[in-house]
């Protein structure tokens, strides 16, 4: 059975599972992020050793003190999870009472593929999907379809986009409320815009938020909150004023350290802020 553990209707805050890109390659990513996602895929494919690999990092989200949770495709992706995985995950989630906030990453190029990640979002009990598919370009009433027939929203995450427009032209009239954004505040920084003004030019399209801090604008070092260049309590703060009442996905994905302790620390602070 699918983990249907219920969310709150307000502010859950979960982890973002990509937040270990660099874990399997022992914290010296030094090829890039495609680098990190080929050995996370390699690591939690095999089915013999999945649940066990899986288990572990449920746990480790659990005692980071997290209650919810965003898998990124790596760790179950759709590409290759098979009935089996499925189930060990549903367990597993039901285990650690982790629910899923959302999937995380790209959803493919066909609509079979976007099927499969769809059926991998239904499984484990969430409605959202956080990323691209390069379906919604090649053929949008296919993707919106697709969506609609599974129940779940996707969430543009905005990456090369310089501004909250060419989110918008993308999200265009909302797929009969299918197709909105996952807000990365970190890429606002990267990209030189502010966050808090994307925020509120994006409501109330915002599906989920990808809140992320970043060291300075033209590049994509994350970094604990307070440390970087994204007003962070700003978009908070926003986003309470507009009574935004979806997830917060603490994100940080530093290449070269393990970033547990700054996620421990960033969710105390990300809950002083809601408070």
């Amino acid at each position: 059975m699918p983990n249907n553990t219920p969310l709150s209707s307000t502010n859950v805050i979960s982890f973002m599972g990509a937040n270990y890109v660099a874990r399997q390659v022992g914290y010296h990513m030094t090829g890039g992020w495609g680098e990190g996602d080929r050995a996370t895929n390699a690591y939690f494919q095999p089915l013999e050793t999945f649940a066990q690999r899986f288990e572990e990092l449920l746990q480790d989200v659990r005692a980071m003190g997290f209650t919810a949770l965003d898998i990124w495709n790596a760790q179950l992706n759709w590409a290759w999870a098979t009935p089996e995985h499925l189930r060990i995950a549903q367990q597993l989630l039901e285990k650690y009472q982790l629910p899923v906030t959302s999937l995380a990453g790209f959803f493919g190029r066909t609509p079979q593929e976007l099927e499969a990640a769809c059926r991998v979002a239904v499984a484990v009990g969430t409605t959202i999907l956080g990323g691209l598919t390069s379906l919604l370009q090649t053929d949008r009433p296919a993707a919106i379809a697709i969506l609609k027939q599974y129940g779940v929203r996707l969430g543009i995450e905005n990456h090369p986009e310089k501004n909250p427009q060419e989110i918008l032209a993308k999200i265009g009239d909302g797929g009969d409320g299918t197709i909105g954004t996952a807000i990365d505040t970190g890429w606002y920084g990267t990209q030189g815009y502010s966050a808090v003004k994307a925020i509120e030019e994006l409501f109330p399209h915002i599906v989920l938020v990808h809140l992320k801090d970043v060291r300075a604008p033209g590049a994509h070092e994350t970094c604990r909150y307070g440390q970087g260049v994204v007003d962070i309590a700003g978009c908070v703060s926003a986003l309470k004023r507009l009574r935004y009442t979806g997830s917060y996905s603490i994100e940080h994905e530093p290449e070269l350290f393990d970033p547990t302790e700054d996620c421990k620390a960033m969710l105390v602070m990300l809950r002083e802020w809601l408070a």
